[in-house]
């Protein structure tokens, strides 16, 4: 019986590697936006008509390309936060750094491979303010999918992005912090995906809610998307959590 020579061995394993990894497609159409929040209303910038924009899944191993469309007055680049960028520093997004930015009117793909990585990133605009809600989660899971967590597969994956929010056009906003040399002002609201807490004006019918189910497990991604306030010292920024829903009997609070 003949043996099979090292190098045959080697390509075989090579060719299994590849079949394993996808090729995961999206296409994102910034533009403008109007939303309400506090009984403000105003254009923000977005990606799909939502914000926070789409939510990336991948596996590792995988090969990412987003095409990128520009459909704003202002230049645009999206930085992949944490991403290693192996052999492909020129898809990181930072503008004026690694890449042009994308003229109004124009477009431009990003296409790099996600590899010895796992976990809670996410992908953001890399220009001035616009990254208010120009941003969404980039979830990494393992090669085998999330069959191969290191605990049992939770019922559902929940990704929580922190935000802000101003009344105000954030693009004004700072460009008044510019000329004058000071800060820009806080925002008026902190978010969670997207929507403020009900203790906002205006805002008790317009924040987020999570259903659960009594005794079921889950995964919990929290990302800080905030643009102005520097909470690393309390929640990292990115950060993966167990969240065991259990019965709960009712108990008298007040408010503090």
């Amino acid at each position: 019986m003949k043996l099979q020579s090292p190098l045959l061995v080697f390509a075989l394993a090579f060719i299994g590697h590849l079949a394993e990894a996808a090729l995961v497609k999206h296409t994102f159409h910034i533009g403008n936006l109007t939303v309400t929040r506090l009984c403000h209303t105003r254009a923000v910038i977005a990606v799909n008509k939502q914000t926070p924009g789409p939510a990336i899944e991948v596996n590792e191993g995988d090969t990412l390309i987003i095409e990128v469309i520009n459909d704003t007055p202002y230049n645009m680049t999206l930085h992949w936060h944490g991403i290693f960028q192996r052999l492909s520093g020129w898809a990181d997004g930072a503008n004026m750094i690694t890449q042009c930015p994308i003229l109004p009117g124009n477009k431009y793909t990003y296409k790099f491979d996600v590899m010895g990585q796992e976990g809670t990133l996410w992908w953001h605009a890399h220009l001035s303010f616009l990254r208010e809600t120009v941003h969404g989660a980039l979830i990494i899971r393992p090669r085998e999918g999330a069959e191969a967590y290191p605990f049992p597969r939770p019922y559902k994956e929940i990704p929580i992005i922190l935000g802000e929010w101003w009344n105000d056009d954030v693009m004004t906003i700072d460009r008044q912090a510019f000329l004058t040399g000071g800060p820009t002002r806080n925002a008026d609201a902190f978010t969670i995906n997207g929507h403020p807490g009900n203790f906002y004006n205006c805002s008790s019918g317009d924040t987020y809610r999570l259903m659960v189910e009594a005794g079921k497990t889950y995964l919990v991604r929290i990302i800080n998307a905030a643009v102005n306030i520097n909470s690393s010292s309390r929640l990292p920024t990115t950060l993966s959590l167990w969240w065991q829903s259990m019965p709960a009997t009712p108990t008298p609070t007040r408010l503090i």
